[in-house]
């Protein structure tokens, strides 16, 4: 990838506070001292079969983008592909309706879209937002000495691969479906919490993301996974195969720059890489602020307040990301 972008020319103006050079969720344009500009778009495959369903989802993992950088959402387009037949126009309405129902709750106006005739379905959102440019949390700005919390569980992609199977039981579909539909607006607070950095965990898995941050801030991730928030049985359905190729391609990507701990066993491996659909944010919060963050994230009922790990300064030679059991 790093490759393909690096082949772009543009004229970057010194405004643009935030490219694509580390990675980070979405692009941010400074109008003046106290506003920037948080824009982003990301669509997906369905991984429900419901359509105002999926729609929910989609929309909740578009504009979970503009919350990782701690930008308020403010308007979004409709981005929608679709087969050229054998698709009524009902379930087009149902999808487009799952998203604007996400809107609606997150206050953001929904303008218009674009559609494109696709092989396959696809959805999502491109999000406008805005930011106070001195409250901009990044993905490259960890310190050493910071906590991490992780505000969702995980697991969406094992649990979305088993449910394909009809493998999943009343308790397994109440609890993905939730984590998926839920908004990850406690990024509008996060700064306000203390927050050094943040970042949204989505298909690149917990791996891919937290690398971006480790090697973006040159600091050293630890995760101890007995602390990570999952999903019912996560672990086990990996363990049983049910997986995606985005879980191979992320462990191949992270590969030789992550230490595990030798006592991991795959299936728990698995789901470190497991890619994540609409997945919480993992969040750098200065130790003595640690309470008041999680307080606060409480108090605003993310479905997971979960302190997993800590930054540390980098050593020369050493991984940049390390799960511990």
């Amino acid at each position: 990838m790093s490759e393909i972008l690096g082949s772009i020319q543009a004229t970057n103006s010194d405004d643009l506070l935030v490219g694509f050079e580390t990675a980070d969720d979405a692009g941010v344009y400074r109008l003046d001292a106290e506003r920037a500009v948080v824009s982003t778009a990301d669509f997906i495959t369905p991984v429900v079969d419901d359509p105002f369903t999926f729609g929910q989802v989609a929309a909740a993992n578009s504009l979970s983008d503009i919350y990782a950088m701690g930008a308020t959402p403010l308007m979004a387009l409709n981005l929608l592909g679709y087969p050229p037949a054998g698709l009524p126009n009902s379930v087009l309405g149902e999808i487009l309706a799952g998203g604007a129902d996400v809107c609606r709750r997150a206050g953001c106006s929904v303008a218009g879209g674009h559609t494109v005739r696709d092989e396959e379905v696809k959805f999502g959102l491109s999000v406008t937002g805005v930011v106070d440019p001195r409250r901009l949390l990044r993905n490259s700005s960890a310190r050493p000495g910071d906590k991490l919390v992780l505000t969702k569980p995980l697991g969406t992609g094992a649990l979305v691969a088993a449910m394909k199977k009809g493998l999943l039981n009343e308790i397994h579909s109440e609890a993905l479906i939730t984590t998926m539909t839920t908004l990850n607006d406690i990024g509008m607070r996060l700064f306000d919490l203390g927050a050094s950095a943040c970042t949204d965990v989505t298909g690149f898995g917990l791996t891919g993301h937290a690398l971006e941050m480790a090697t973006g801030s040159d600091a050293t991730l630890t995760i101890i996974c007995s602390a990570l928030p999952l999903l019912p049985d996560a672990v086990e359905f990996c363990g049983q195969g049910f997986t995606c190729g985005g879980t191979v391609s992320n462990s191949r990507f992270t590969a030789g720059r992550i230490r595990y701990a030798q006592e991991l066993g795959e299936d728990m491996i698995g789901l470190l890489n497991d890619p994540q659909t609409s997945g919480g944010l993992l969040v750098a919060v200065a130790a003595d602020r640690l309470d008041e963050m999680i307080a606060g994230t409480k108090e605003s009922r993310v479905l997971a307040a979960s302190v997993i790990g800590e930054v540390t300064a980098h050593a020369t030679g050493d991984p940049h990301l390390v799960f511990s059991s």
